[in-house]
């Protein structure tokens, strides 16, 4: 099932999301396992797979990073399991300092703002990395758009660990 065409949306990363939610919801109408209540347990069954599958459609659109995993992988790039690592050596510099920076955060003496900073330039690569997905994707260069898929599950992992380390600092 193409995840674009099942909500009937052009593929391509930007997309309205306002128009998936709602698509989504005229569709999960249309196939939710409440309306084969008095079906036959095979179509009961194919209600619950089909609502299954747009309900995975919708969480992987709905996400930028999984919408970008999701357009590679299906030009046969699965960056999601793939065990190939990244040699670009500026981007690995890039992710050590960064990594060091989230360290210091904790321990600063002003830890807000050193989060703060981490977060502008979470924002800044990003938005990079999106960029070069998208230019990358639209030229049909699909190994190097998967490489900065890659590059940007590294952004979001760190994101995700700033967030967490942010409730941890205030808990106290």
């Amino acid at each position: 099932m193409r995840f674009f065409e099942l909500f009937d949306l052009p593929v391509q990363f930007s997309i309205d999301t306002n128009l998936l939610v709602e698509r989504f919801r005229t569709i999960q109408k249309q196939v939710h396992p409440d309306k084969f209540a008095s079906a036959s347990d095979q179509q009961k069954l194919l209600a619950v797979q089909q609502a299954s599958e747009i309900n995975d459609a919708y969480e992987t659109l709905k996400h930028p990073l999984t919408r970008a995993e999701y357009m590679v992988s299906e030009h046969g790039f699965d960056v999601r399991h793939e065990q190939e690592t990244i040699k670009d050596g500026m981007f690995l510099m890039q992710q050590m300092e960064l990594r060091e920076e989230l360290e210091d955060a904790e321990h600063a003496a002003d830890p807000e703002t050193a989060l703060d900073d981490l977060y502008d330039d979470i924002k800044r690569l990003t938005d990079e990395y999106t960029d070069e997905f998208v230019a990358k994707f639209d030229a049909a260069q699909y190994k190097e758009a998967a490489m900065a898929v890659k590059k940007l599950r590294f952004i979001y992992k760190l994101k995700n660990e700033a967030q967490a380390l942010e409730e941890k600092l205030l808990d106290f």
